[in-house]
């Protein structure tokens, strides 16, 4: 296990030790926290030497502060999964696939001129769905990743800090296979899309403008919620979570997006995947917000105790 890795998961088991510390034992961890014992002294020095110790003692001195540590606070003081300088080459190797699909394979792949730049050209159209369905299901699996955690099964599978970071590289992914599903439509000269009809929402004028505007909409969200992972510590905690919940509206205008704007909608395929997606995301959601409810419940069950 890597030093990060090993750091995630010290975080969340420290986290959750100080959870059940506070809830049975309150007195005892304010004596804790205003006196440390010799043994924790001892060890200062060792544990500032692996970044799973620094995490580990991060957390340690969480309990001082008088609001309860939960789960998802874990997470959010959990650093990036995916470095922003690996997001930056996957961004513009998506604007470069793009550009090199648009001008250079005709180009260097005059036999794919017929389907290129055609009477009828398919490729261009063909290229923008098969990206847009792989940017769906990377923004799926984003949600679902997302709900675990915040659900508490990532215990079961795969894991709190593998859940996390699969849950930051599938939306971020996501984003880039989206920029691509974009971007590559300017090749297609049946559809004769502007750069600014393409990026701009509600600008495009041709079929199904309006579901059209609904998915720009949807990418722009999506980019606001994946480069939240890179401005959390500036923004706060607070406003990083509440960004996190324009997810779910991200999810919804993506669905609908493919569903009335996509020319296959009506296939098979297509349909099982927009009623397996959309089907999960609701039942994972419905199921974490009635955890919600009876978390309170159950906590005023054990302090009554």
């Amino acid at each position: 296990m890597s030093d990060e890795k090993a750091a995630r998961l010290a975080a969340i088991r420290a986290a959750n030790a100080a959870k059940r510390g506070i809830a049975a034992q309150p007195s005892t961890m304010a004596e804790r926290v205003s006196a440390p014992s010799e043994d924790l002294v001892q060890t200062a020095s060792a544990r500032r030497e692996t970044p799973a110790a620094e995490a580990l003692s991060e957390i340690r001195r969480a309990p001082s502060q008088p609001q309860r540590a939960s789960e998802s606070d874990s997470f959010a003081d959990m650093p990036p999964a995916m470095a922003f300088q690996t997001f930056i080459g996957i961004v513009l190797a998506a604007i470069l696939g793009a550009f090199a699909a648009i001008v250079a394979l005709p180009t260097w792949l005059p036999g794919l001129s017929a389907s290129l730049l055609g009477a009828e050209p398919k490729a261009y159209w063909y290229l923008s769905r098969s990206s847009a369905f792989v940017a769906y299901i990377l923004l799926w699996l984003s949600m679902v990743f997302g709900l675990l955690m915040t659900n508490k099964l990532a215990r079961v599978w795969p894991g709190g800090p593998t859940a996390f970071d699969l849950h930051q590289h599938t939306s971020l992914l996501g984003l880039a296979f989206a920029l691509f599903h974009a971007l590559i439509l300017l090749g297609d000269r049946y559809i004769q899309a502007t750069l600014t009809q393409v990026l701009v929402p509600f600008q495009y004028s041709g079929y199904e403008p309006f579901w059209v505007g609904l998915g720009q909409l949807g990418f722009y969200g999506l980019a606001i919620v994946g480069l939240s992972f890179y401005v959390k510590e500036r923004i706060g905690r607070r406003a990083w979570r509440l960004l996190h919940f324009l997810s779910f509206v991200v999810f919804a205008l993506a669905l609908l997006h493919g569903i009335w704007s996509g020319s296959d909608s009506q296939g098979d395929l297509a349909r099982v995947i927009y009623w397996g997606s959309g089907g999960s995301v609701l039942f994972l959601t419905v199921y974490r917000v009635l955890v919600s409810l009876a978390r309170p419940k159950k906590e005023g069950r054990v302090q009554a105790s």
